[in-house]
């Protein structure tokens, strides 16, 4: 029996340890070179592609936008179709209507415009005069340091005009809106079976799951998000509208043309209020001779926006939808040198559906979080 056991504890000595569980070995990182360049070549199709990508991203903006609409005209028995349509030509109506109204007074300003400059050019200029005075002082100081050599030679540059360009340019502008109208209807009539059969080919139900939880997710949010900025805006530039009615006395027309700048660039934060605090500034200079006078229109501009930026938009969207400031504005510079306004619009959609996107992927919560 002795020699038995013996036998056994010889046999497990020389029996081979069980190897331990193995570490799956690390993912390969691509060097920072490639990804460099990967992220250039991304950018350099983006914006080589803007005449292909931005009627469809338009459309589906302006989808998101409708789709809210369309699901409570649905629990009204009312088929998606026709649902569809009525949304659709409501807005293109409307559209049509506020450009019939805005076409006169904008083109009045235009017409003014150059006279109203030149005229206003002696009034700034008594403004500015201790800048000047000390832009002259330094100018000879420069001057007697340097010599003739200092002195600025003008250049003259001849521009030419092509006569075809906006011959050919109208019908390419036409094309586009025509896509987007109908791009828009399809998205709003078709986008849910789209995306039904676009998940259906995914391989794993697990991917799937996911799938869906992301895209309803996406267009629950930024429908919703959509919908609400554009009502705040719409009522932002009426709020405006008359103010400049009622406060300053300006004609209806005209202050409904300043009213729906401001509704629309409020689309672009930061960005577009400055601009349209620029726009207030000179329409004010130039609209009125006291000094108080002038600067009302861009003060009521002021005090509206920093009461919807800072109170109601807060309020109305919560924290849900926040994102970092800095990351916004360099968002707003990406697309907008991309895609021009058409890019200052859809930045902040396309920065939300990123952030959607990164909160329920595992593993990506951090970066949702550096978006915040």
């Amino acid at each position: 029996m002795n020699d038995h056991g013996a036998t056994s504890s010889a046999a497990s000595a020389s029996a081979p340890a069980a190897e331990p569980h193995e570490a799956p070995p690390p993912r390969p990182r691509a060097p920072a070179a490639v990804v460099v360049l990967a992220v250039l070549a991304v950018g350099y199709t983006l914006w080589l592609a803007q005449d292909l990508l931005l009627p469809v991203l338009l459309a589906m903006f302006f989808a998101l936008v409708g789709n809210p609409i369309i699901r409570l005209l649905q629990k009204l028995w009312l088929p998606r179709f026709l649902a569809a349509l009525l949304v659709l030509g409501l807005g293109i109506a409307g559209a049509g209507l506020l450009g019939a109204q805005l076409a006169q007074p904008a083109g009045e300003w235009l017409r003014q415009a150059p006279r109203e400059l030149r005229d206003l050019a002696p009034r700034l200029r008594k403004l500015t005069a201790p800048v000047q005075e000390a832009n002259r002082a330094a100018e000879n100081i420069a001057r007697a340091a340097g010599g003739e050599s200092a002195r600025q030679v003008p250049v003259v540059r001849a521009e030419t005009r092509d006569p075809w360009r906006a011959l050919v340019a109208t019908p390419k502008l036409l094309a586009s809106v025509f896509a987007v109208v109908l791009l828009t209807f399809f998205f709003m009539v078709y986008g849910e079976s789209l995306q039904r059969n676009a998940i259906a080919l995914l391989p794993g139900r697990q991917q799937k799951k996911l799938t869906v939880e992301i895209l309803q997710a996406i267009e629950r949010e930024i429908s919703r998000y959509v919908l609400t900025i554009s009502v705040i805006n719409a009522v932002v530039g009426l709020v405006y509208a008359a103010l400049l009615r009622f406060v300053l006395q300006v004609p209806l027309d005209e202050a409904l043309l300043w009213g729906t700048m401001v509704a629309l660039l409020n689309f672009a934060p930061y960005v577009g209020p400055l601009i349209g605090l620029s726009v207030m500034l000179l329409m004010g200079f130039l609209s009125y001779d006291a000094l108080g006078q002038s600067l009302l229109p861009a003060l009521l501009y002021l005090g509206l926006h920093t009461l919807e930026g800072q109170i109601v938009t807060p309020i109305v969207l919560g924290r849900r939808m926040a994102l970092s400031p800095l990351v916004l504005i360099l968002a707003l510079m990406l697309f907008g040198t991309l895609w021009g306004i058409v890019g200052l619009l859809l930045a902040v959609p396309l920065l939300v559906c990123v952030k959607l996107v990164l909160v329920r992927l595992e593993g990506m919560e951090g970066w949702a979080r550096l978006l915040e």
